[in-house]
């Protein structure tokens, strides 16, 4: 097996798209910021992304809130009811995330070559 190098594991860049880099994260993120400053609850979310099972969504939301991006808020309510909402640093992500969904849609047919992937 190769050796992975010391300076591949640390290089910031790595480990910050590691945090949030899937289709699913990205996703989440910029629903919550269209949404904002309101939060939304799991299922607005799952409507959203109907070809995101809720498994998938759930271990998303979890992976954002471990890493600050998202913050989740419990209600003492028969029945349970949990909000999500962008944290001040998930706030902070989003100027580039619009750059690159403004990028994408300038670029899609040249990237794509007009073909959407199913």
């Amino acid at each position: 097996m190769k050796e992975i190098l010391a300076e591949y594991l640390a290089c910031p860049i790595r480990q910050v798209i590691s945090r949030f880099g899937d289709k699913w994260s990205l996703l989440v993120l910029y629903a919550l910021w269209r949404n904002h400053p309101g939060p939304m609850r799991f299922s607005e979310l799952h409507k959203l992304m109907t070809d995101c099972s809720q498994k998938m969504l759930s271990q998303t939301l979890k992976r954002l809130e471990k890493n600050h991006l998202i913050a989740r808020k419990q209600f003492a309510e028969i029945p349970p009811r949990v909000e999500y909402s962008l944290t001040p640093l998930g706030e902070s992500l989003m100027p580039s995330i619009t750059s690159l969904i403004q990028w994408g849609q300038e670029h899609f047919t040249e990237v794509t070559d007009g073909k959407v992937a199913v």
